[in-house]
C-alpha cells in the first residue's frame, strides 16, 4: 500500500469536517494542479494519507484511507477526485516546523514542494512520523 499526505485549509475542510462524514467518507475535490492530480490518480483502496492542515496550523492531524479509487470530480468532471474517510487522529499534530529540522525528512516532498497538495510520502517518512506522532 502506498502512503500519501493531503492538503486541506481548515476553514475549507478540516479534520473535524472529515472525521463527522464517519465511514462514508468524502470526495476529495478541488484539485486543479496536474501533478495533484497524478497522485489522486495513482491512489488505490486501502491507501493511507496523512491529513494536513496548510495555512492554518501548518501540521499533520490525522490519517486517512482510500475508499473510493479516481473518479470524475463533480465540481469539475476534467478533473479527478478520490474518496477517503478518516481512520486516527494523531497523537499530536507533526508540524511543517518540525518536519523542515528533522534529518529523516530531508528529502520529504512537503519540505521540498510545499505547495504540491497532494503527494507521495516514503515508507520511512510515514513510520518516522507515525514513531514520534502517531
Amino acid at each position: 500500500m502506498a502512503k500519501w499526505l493531503i492538503k486541506s485549509e481548515p476553514d475549507t475542510w478540516s479534520w473535524e469536517q472529515q472525521v463527522a462524514k464517519g465511514e462514508e467518507g468524502e470526495a476529495w475535490t478541488g484539485v486543479r494542479n496536474y501533478g495533484a492530480r497524478n497522485n489522486l490518480r495513482s491512489m488505490k483502496i486501502g491507501d493511507e494519507a496523512f491529513f494536513y492542515h496548510s495555512n492554518q496550523g501548518k501540521a499533520i492531524v490525522g490519517i486517512c484511507e482510500v475508499i473510493k479509487e479516481d473518479f470524475p470530480d463533480p465540481t469539475d468532471e476534467k478533473w479527478a477526485c478520490v474518496q477517503f474517510k478518516a481512520t486516527k487522529a494523531m497523537a499530536r499534530p507533526f508540524s511543517l516546523d518540525e518536519a523542515k529540522i528533522t534529518p529523516e525528512l530531508k528529502n520529504m516532498v512537503l519540505i521540498n514542494n510545499s505547495r504540491l497538495s497532494v503527494q507521495p510520502v516514503t515508507q520511512d517518512e510515514w513510520d518516522y512520523i507515525m514513531k514520534v506522532a502517531g
